[in-house]
């Protein structure tokens, strides 16, 4: 049996697509910066850029982009 492969997508690739699909509603994934907002929303967050707020925190990349079909099952996440 062959082995299944997946083809490599860099983390900065897949914010580029998250970003591009939440980009109708408004929103923004950002990287927190900093050890105190990195313990208040995690390593990566939504901002509503239309109210000017922080929508989400602790978000999952790897599982945000599946969910709006910026990554294909056929892809893995690497740094």
């Amino acid at each position: 049996m062959s082995t299944r492969q997946t083809v490599p997508v860099t983390t900065r690739a897949l914010i580029q697509r998250i970003n591009r699909k939440l980009a109708p509603q408004y929103r923004q994934l950002k990287v927190a910066r900093g050890e105190k907002w990195r313990n208040e929303v995690g390593d990566y967050f939504i901002l509503d850029a239309d109210r000017n707020i922080v929508a989400e925190t602790h978000v999952d990349v790897v599982a945000l982009a599946r969910e709006l079909g910026a990554m294909q099952a056929w892809e893995s996440k690497v740094d």
